[in-house]
């Protein structure tokens, strides 16, 4: 029964996983300077451009959403990022912005 119980609770543990387990949050912010990425944010709601994360209409309200739009953004500057930067910025914005579970 204690074995049971054991496993139950570690595999419930694994299934809530923070999501971009995989990305560096340091290494994110720095992707999120070198690509610019503000620019483009700025000119969509002004200010700082950080407005584009915490809007009520905004496009991304999952883990999976926030992917799809970076390689929607990714696309808008002509770059095409690896799969460990997509989870590097995800980290990074996930820990500002987001927080998805």
């Amino acid at each position: 029964m204690k074995k049971t119980l054991f496993l139950l609770i570690l595999f419930s543990a694994a299934a809530q996983a923070t999501p971009f387990a995989d990305g560096d949050a340091d290494r994110g912010s720095k992707l999120f300077t070198k690509y610019e990425c503000s620019s483009c944010h700025e000119a969509k709601v002004g200010g700082d451009g950080s407005a584009i994360f915490t809007r009520a209409n905004r496009t991304v309200r999952s883990a999976d959403d926030l992917i799809v739009q970076m390689e929607r953004c990714s696309g808008a500057i002509g770059k095409q990022l690896s799969t460990q930067e997509k989870q590097d910025l995800a980290a990074w914005l996930n820990q500002r912005y987001y927080h998805f579970k």
